[in-house]
């Protein structure tokens, strides 16, 4: 079984950014995953559920109301790793044009007074929220993407330097 595109990712090397994960073809149309990453994987602490899963709930909502965007919005959710999102759009832009976007985004959270959908009608589990850490969290990747605007970095995948085995396929060791 070959490993699927985003464990070929050096995640040792990984800062926080917005990287493009997958482009799929869905018949004529292009939709590109892109990976949000608010941490570093295997050298910070994660994001904390509660936290994660309102900000979730929050960007969601502002992505899918943003005039200029909405068209264009697939998805919004959490990582499994719990180190930060995968947006899906139409089409193919590069990281840096959803820079504004995702800057936008976090920022909006600071002014969030109750997380979006989190009643027992809108949401499998609407206790388990935290606005407050989220709004923290928001405000440390804001900071961060200022911090680092300039930084072609955080647009750009490590990759992952394979040998090669025979017959040309990748070899991974244990």
């Amino acid at each position: 079984m070959e490993l699927i595109q985003s464990f070929s990712i050096d995640h040792t090397r990984i800062i926080p950014g917005i990287f493009v994960s997958r482009v799929d073809r869905v018949g004529e149309y292009s939709v590109t995953t892109y990976d949000v990453r608010l941490k570093r994987p295997n050298r910070e602490p994660v994001i904390d559920v509660s936290a994660m899963h309102s900000l979730e709930h929050i960007i969601a909502t502002f992505l899918r109301n943003e005039p200029d965007w909405k068209d264009e919005i697939i998805y919004w959710g959490p990582m499994g790793c719990l180190t930060g999102f995968y947006l899906i759009l139409k089409g193919n832009r590069a990281p840096k044009e959803l820079y504004g976007l995702i800057l936008k985004a976090f920022r909006s959270v600071k002014d969030t007074r109750e997380v979006p959908g989190a009643t027992p009608v809108n949401c499998g589990c609407y206790r388990m929220h935290d606005l407050v850490l989220a709004k923290r969290y928001a405000k440390e990747f804001v900071q961060y993407l200022e911090a680092n605007a300039e930084n072609g970095d955080i647009f750009k995948y490590p990759e992952t330097e394979r040998l090669k085995a025979e017959g040309g396929k990748d070899f991974y060791d244990s």
